[in-house]
């Protein structure tokens, strides 16, 4: 028999469980769908889902016009065939990722059960979870009660309580097992089903993640309905040629084209009309999207194929979790990072230290580590260079010793021991810091029970009865532990932001507190305080019925920690290093050279983000002005917004943007900032909670772009992506966001872009990102590389492939005012049908996927390449008009070039070859030599590939062509193949190829006349990079590096403090954890490695590349540009 949980809604919106037997669970499942299709909902559900697309939409409109034949001038192949191909290659491209993204699910380590017995688990079943089987076994207990929250999606907090056997019992977020955690310190445990299928919060955060497009996206579907209406306007004006040329000229026909009545000319008109919409229909190229796919998934492929973007010492490489974003990461204007473990490693390093107002670690002699030798169980892995604080705990100094026994108990660090070696599992990585360093001074953590900490004293055993855990929060930013001493002592012991500490001291302490302000120790602060028995039980018990309450529990319980936690003893304070990442501050700088603007958005304190800022490069020397905004209310963030420094820097920039037009405000805006003093804006958190208010977010967004960096501090997830949307909502900016963690995926998913870094904190940040890698500095490579190629080969795929597609259209345009408006095809009909699949496909893709204006180390020496993608020059309204002049120009050399080289021509034997079919060969031969030349001028980089390609192309034209027009398939199928003999009687004369030469000249003159004007007369960045390319006729020298430069002051250090949720309520249930032996014998800890730490402030040199500061960096060989020596340009 198994028990079944019946909910029932209860007061004060809590749901009630009661345990029940004798239900049925036969019909009952616990399955869910993550899949978009099925077998039987696919073919309808995704020919739906691209018929909203506007093109497929119309060709599928145009098939149904083609099977009337009184419109239809064309056979109905033409319009299937590329339908047919376009709605199977985008349905197969569906169709696989929704089987990847299953089988994704399926593969993961924590799903591999799910079909023996995910799908048997109801609400209220018991289980017994075993971490050696994976497998439950169903337990049949007596009744009870389980209160709790009904099913939602926050993954941080639970509420409910457990009434069992007469006793209640707290149920919160650390008592709940969600899919994928595995069991630790236990072998098993006892488990209840609370939620099960859409119940669950995996399902409940399903939600439907948005879609993202591009710039370019949203410029082609408003160009499409602009092409649209271009069509309808070119019909119109065929329409009405049509009724005025049957009404003048129709009348010599009707002998053999006799009118069905006298309203034959209007009607005659109407059927022109949708005749050329038909003819006309490649003006609206239907293989576009389809292009466009195959070129973002090849791009795609590069990235991960990009072994300069593999981290080998996690195996990492990067990873493009999107195919339809790439060009997207040309344009980006605006950065938005997380702090730890984004720019830094998250790798926490104990080197500094205060205790009783003595600082220790400061010392400028990094040569020689302590010798913790004295210390058997001592981390070998683990330095420190000051020999004073080792000494001071040798000589039983007591503030010492009560400084790293605060270290040793006030924790939730695990403690295994295997092969006589201990292992610290921390939930942070600056507790487990923070522990290791107890232990190497003497105070060697060694296990838990849920009501005992074991601890190594100066090599004296010692176990401290563990009486409560206030644990860690991003509200409270402390946690606390009350123990007893096996003296009988009982002690609260804290650690926390130093901000949080300072306000609950002792008044006898604020000497103490001044003192540590004056020498900037911005770190995490120690303290504690006795307390008495009495008081203690009677708290306990006040924390015991807060702990069970339904309504408030969380406010309820802070008062009782408020109260408990006042009047503390400041023992000291600990510093605690996070390095930056390899490769930061230049990439930093690389990017900013690019004019990407970087925001970083951190929960740190405004002290420890302002110094970081220094180390990585955001905030340098020469930004004369730091703005800080810390207002407490919306009145004081919006005057400290309109303050006279701020007015002074807006009336600066204003006056210099007096004379210049709005279209270039953003560029010189740019350059004013990159030539006058910068600035920074740094906001702390309550100041960014009032400045993203709707009556100040204006004012605080316009200070902040006008500044070169901008820090916030203090954050929230929720503000972060608040950051993100209200630069988004003002700027026509491209953003990007970066992180690593399970706080900034909500940033992540916000911006335009959004990328994880596979590190410390899981991969929650990964699994919303659009793109993930391991390390900060390959976000270069990302931007100024990929996705500086991957938005030029689509802007030149894009002009292209809109101007060959216009040429094609545009000669039946003119051919229409010599057939009399007859919807006559210039081409042949097999050539209409194979011209965008075969004949000019290949050559466009291959410039797609291969070109490239300067290579990867051009492209880092002169970030400036990527300015233009962010103003939009490459691909905009502007370059697509000037695309359809190019294309009507080349249109009509097409057309009348053939058509007055054809006129009264006969062959060389006197035989007549001006027909309509000699004329139709003509005209399309010329057009794709002419298109051909055009994709050879638009190519920067040939290979092999791209050679093979073009050259190709035009050879199946001519082996198609002849077979076509040959005796045999005219025979075998006369009225698919009319053109019989056309080719070889036309293409062997002399005539014929000088005009196919005369048109191809033609066409491309004006483009290199242009062009060539364009280089000498105002040349682009482009022009002149390419340039020096081409002179160094060598390998390119190595990139440039910025001389750090020194910093004078020494108060700013790069130490940070993070800490999450703890696990203090796990550590003191009690039903999970077992004791681990104690062993006495050395051992080596394998965890993480520390190197020696070197002062980060400016007066120390640090050099974030660990290369000496005065090394000289090699000059880049310089070529003189004569040809562009009168051009001003700063960016060179």
């Amino acid at each position: 028999m198994s028990y079944f949980l019946k909910w029932r809604k209860h007061i004060n919106s809590a749901w009630l469980c009661i345990l029940e037997d004798t239900i049925n669970l036969e019909h009952l499942t616990n399955a869910i769908k993550t899949s978009k299709y099925n077998p039987f909902t696919f073919l309808p559900l995704n020919l739906f889902e691209q018929f909203q697309r506007i093109a497929n939409a119309y060709f599928l409109f145009l098939l149904v016009l083609q099977v009337i034949p009184q419109i239809s001038s064309l056979s109905w192949f033409t319009t299937v065939v590329p339908l047919v191909l376009v709605l199977t290659v985008t349905a197969l491209k569906d169709a696989t990722d929704d089987i990847v993204s299953t089988l994704e699910n399926i593969s993961n380590p924590n799903f591999t059960h799910e079909n023996k017995w995910y799908k048997t688990c109801f609400n209220g079943l018991f289980v017994i979870l075993s971490t050696t089987s994976n497998l439950p076994c169903y337990l049949s207990l007596p009744q009870g009660e389980v209160l709790c929250e009904p099913p939602n999606n926050r993954l941080d907090r639970f509420t409910g309580t457990l009434t069992y056997a007469g006793q209640k019992y707290p149920l919160d977020n650390e008592k709940i097992l969600l899919r994928g955690c595995t069991l630790r310190n236990t072998e098993w445990c006892f488990g209840l089903v609370l939620f099960g299928g859409p119940e669950t919060k995996l399902m409940q955060n399903c939600g439907k993640t948005t879609f993202k497009r591009t710039s370019i996206d949203r410029l082609m579907n408003f160009l499409v309905i602009c092409i649209f209406a271009f069509l309808a306007f070119m019909c119109i004006i065929l329409a009405i040629g049509n009724y005025c040329w049957e009404l003048n000229q129709g009348s010599q026909f009707i002998v053999f084209l006799p009118r069905q009545d006298d309203n034959a000319a209007g009607f005659s008109a109407f059927l022109t009309f949708w005749s050329y919409v038909i003819i006309l229909n490649t003006v609206v190229p239907i293989s576009l999207y389809v292009s466009v796919e195959i070129i973002r998934l090849g791009n795609s492929f590069y990235i991960e194929w990009d072994r300069k973007m593999y981290y080998a010492r996690k195996d990492t490489p990067a990873e493009a979790r999107t195919t339809t974003l790439n060009e997207e990461l040309g344009q980006i204007k605006y950065i938005f990072s997380d702090k730890t473990g984004t720019l830094t490693q998250n790798i926490m390093i104990f080197n500094k230290c205060s205790i009783n107002g003595k600082s220790y670690g400061t010392t400028e002699d990094h040569t020689e580590t302590v010798d913790f030798s004295f210390n058997p169980l001592a981390d070998p892995r683990f330095m420190f260079h000051d020999h004073a604080l080792v000494e001071a705990v040798k000589l039983e100094n007591p503030e010492v010793h009560a400084f790293f026994r605060l270290l040793a108990l006030c924790h939730t660090v695990m403690a295994e021991e295997k092969k006589e070696e201990i292992f610290y599992q921390a939930q942070s990585p600056d507790e487990g810091a923070l522990v290791t360093a107890a232990r190497n001074f003497g105070f060697v953590f060694r296990s838990r029970t849920p009501d005992s900490v074991s601890i190594v004293e100066m090599g004296q055993q010692r176990s401290y009865e563990l009486l409560a855990i206030l644990d860690f929060n991003n509200v409270r930013k402390r946690m606390s532990v009350i123990v007893r001493s096996p003296e009988g002592k009982l002690s609260l012991y804290c650690k926390g932001a130093d901000t949080i500490i300072y306000e609950r001291l002792h008044q006898s302490c604020s000497k103490l507190m001044d003192e540590f302000a004056g020498d900037g120790l911005r770190t995490l602060a120690l303290a504690y305080k006795d307390l008495d028995e009495e008081y203690f039980n009677q708290w306990k018990q006040r924390h015991h019925e807060a702990s069970t309450e339904m309504d408030d529990r969380e406010s309820k319980l802070d008062q009782l920690y408020e109260e408990i936690e006042k009047d503390l003893l400041l023992l000291g304070a600990t510093a605690i290093e996070d390095k930056l990442q390899d490769g930061v501050p230049q990439t930093i700088e690389q990017l900013s050279k690019a004019d990407i603007k970087i925001w970083v958005l951190t929960g740190d304190k405004q002290e420890t983000a302002e110094n970081i800022g220094y180390s990585c490069n955001l905030l340098r020397e020469e930004m004369t002005d730091v703005f800080v905004v810390s207002g407490n209310s919306s009145d004081d963030v919006r005057q400290e917004l309109r303050s006279e420094e701020v007015l002074f820097v807006i009336i600066q920039i204003m006056t210099e943007q007096l004379s210049f037009s709005h279209a270039g405000y953003e560029t010189s805006l740019s350059k004013l900032l990159n030539s006058q003093p910068l600035h920074s804006f740094i906001s702390p958190t309550l100041s960014q909670a009032h400045a993203l208010e709707r009556s100040t977010e204006l004012e605080f967004l316009k200070t902040a772009c006008m500044c070169k960096a901008v820090i916030c501090c203090r954050v929230t997830p929720l503000q972060k992506a608040q950051v993100v949307e209200l630069v988004k909502k003002y700027k026509q900016a491209v953003t990007l966001a970066i992180g690593d963690g399970a706080n900034d995926v909500s940033m992540i998913k916000a911006a335009h872009i959004g990328v994880g870094i596979s590190g410390q904190e899981g991969m929650q940040a990964v699994l919303s990102s659009d793109y993930s890698f391991a390390q900060f500095r390959f976000l270069e490579r990302l931007l100024l590389v990929h996705g500086r190629w991957s938005y030029l080969r689509m802007c030149k795929f894009l002009r292209y492939f809109f101007y060959k597609n216009f040429t094609f259209t545009f000669v039946h345009f003119w051919y229409a005012f010599f057939c009399g408006f007859s919807a006559q095809t210039v081409y042949d009909e097999w050539f209409i049908t194979l011209y965008n699949l075969m004949y000019t496909a290949l050559p466009v893709l291959g410039m797609s996927l291969f070109d490239q204006d300067v290579n990867d180390v051009w492209s880092f020496q002169h970030p400036q390449l990527y300015v233009p993608g962010q103003l939009n020059l490459y691909f905009s309204k502007k370059a697509f008009f000037k695309c359809a002049l190019h294309s009507g120009y080349s249109s009509m050399v097409l057309f009348f070039i053939p058509y007055a080289a054809m006129y009264d021509t006969v062959r060389d034997d006197g035989k007549d070859v001006a027909d309509y079919q000699s004329f139709a060969l003509l005209t399309q031969t010329c057009l794709l030599f002419a298109v051909s030349i055009q994709l050879g001028f638009e190519m920067s980089y040939w290979t092999a590939v791209n050679t093979f390609f073009v050259l190709g192309s035009l050879a199946m034209y001519f082996v198609v062509t002849f077979t076509m027009y040959s005796n045999g398939m005219f025979l075998t199928l006369p009225s698919a193949f009319p053109f019989i003999g056309t080719a070889r009687n036309s293409l062997n004369q002399p005539n014929i190829w000088l005009t196919i030469l005369l048109t191809s000249i033609l066409c491309v003159l004006p483009v290199v006349t242009y062009r060539f004007l364009l280089i000498q007369l105002c040349p682009s960045i482009n022009d002149k990079v390419m340039f020096k390319v081409r002179q160094a006729k060598a390998a390119p020298p190595p990139p440039t590096r910025r001389t750090r430069i020194r910093r004078t002051s020494s108060r700013r250090s790069g130490y940070a403090f993070s800490h999450a949720q703890g696990y203090g309520d796990l550590v003191t249930s009690g039903r999970f954890l077992r004791r681990p032996a104690v062993r006495s014998s050395g051992f080596t800890h394998v965890g993480r490695t520390t190197t020696g730490f070197s002062p980060m402030g400016r007066s120390a040199g640090y050099s974030p590349t660990g290369r000496p500061q005065t090394a000289k960096v090699p000059d880049v060989e310089v070529t003189s540009l004569q040809m562009y020596r009168t051009i001003k340009d700063p960016a060179l």
